[in-house]
């Protein structure tokens, strides 16, 4: 098959042949492009209209304008050719998630590492997701495994929403969605759970305290985080120390790079 580049090569000189990324996020129909060189603004279009000509399950071709930033680590996305529209219907593990890519977060890179956890839990255990979004972890868990109850806590109205419909979209009857900020809602539920899964890297750290208390005994957290490859995992237990003194590591894994030098790593252990 011809690559976009081999494509291009009568299209665009050299220099510019050698700047067009070789790589992009497939979130449903849509292409997502981490970024595009200053160099080749000029010609964005005729780059995605190429990679629509060659990929015909790719219906939206876009690029993001920043980083995940803000209180709900959002991006600014940018249509550059095909349908107008950031809203898709992106399958992995056997279900369905519907989700706006600007107006909610969610990483396609990880679908693996969702599926990994789902394959760890035991029947009939009682399961709690914080930092929910549009409901990946709960509903891949549900398909994959067989669990007594999934909690799922987001604070997004927009994930909300989305999350909402793709329970209906999945015909979920064991997950229980809650809208609201997990340090306020966790408090308020008398539930204590088998497993709790923290899927926000930049600061899940900051909620180790109240997961702990929720925890049942011989439970297992799964404590997401950022580090560099060189600092894993001493940086990622130290956060664990501060709230948990004892405790023990089941598994460290890499859960795939970030950004050029930082991984998304996660730790599973269970207090002691």
């Amino acid at each position: 098959m011809v690559t976009l580049k081999q494509a291009l090569k009568s299209k665009l000189t050299k220099k510019e042949l050698s700047l067009v990324p070789s790589s992009f996020d497939t979130i449903g129909n849509i292409a997502l492009f981490t970024s595009f060189p200053k160099e080749l603004k000029n010609k964005e279009k005729l780059i995605s209209e190429q990679l629509l000509k060659q990929n015909k399950n790719i219906e939206t071709v876009a690029k993001k304008i920043n980083q995940f930033s803000g209180k709900y680590r959002l991006q600014k996305i940018k249509i550059l050719a095909g349908k107008k529209t950031k809203e898709t219907i992106h399958k992995e593990n056997g279900i369905k998630l519907k989700l706006d890519i600007e107006k909610t977060y969610f990483s396609p890179r990880t679908g693996s590492e969702r599926l990994r956890i789902a394959k760890l839990v035991k029947n009939n255990e009682s399961i709690l997701v914080m930092f929910s979004g549009v409901a990946p972890f709960p509903l891949v868990i549900e398909k994959n495994s067989n669990p007594k109850e999934i909690y799922a806590i987001e604070t997004n109205p927009s994930a909300n929403t989305y999350a909402k419909e793709n329970l209906l979209l999945n015909k979920s009857k064991k997950i229980k969605l809650i809208k609201g900020d997990v340090s306020k809602e966790l408090p308020n539920l008398k539930s204590k759970f088998d497993r709790i899964i923290m899927p926000l890297p930049k600061s899940a750290d900051s909620y180790l305290e109240i997961a702990l208390k929720k925890l049942k005994q011989k439970g297992t957290i799964h404590f997401y985080d950022f580090s560099q490859k060189k600092d894993f995992p001493k940086t990622s237990l130290d956060k664990i120390k501060k709230y948990c003194k004892k405790f023990k590591v089941i598994k460290k894994v890499l859960c795939g790079q970030y950004s050029p030098y930082t991984y998304r790593v996660c730790i599973d252990f269970q207090p002691l």
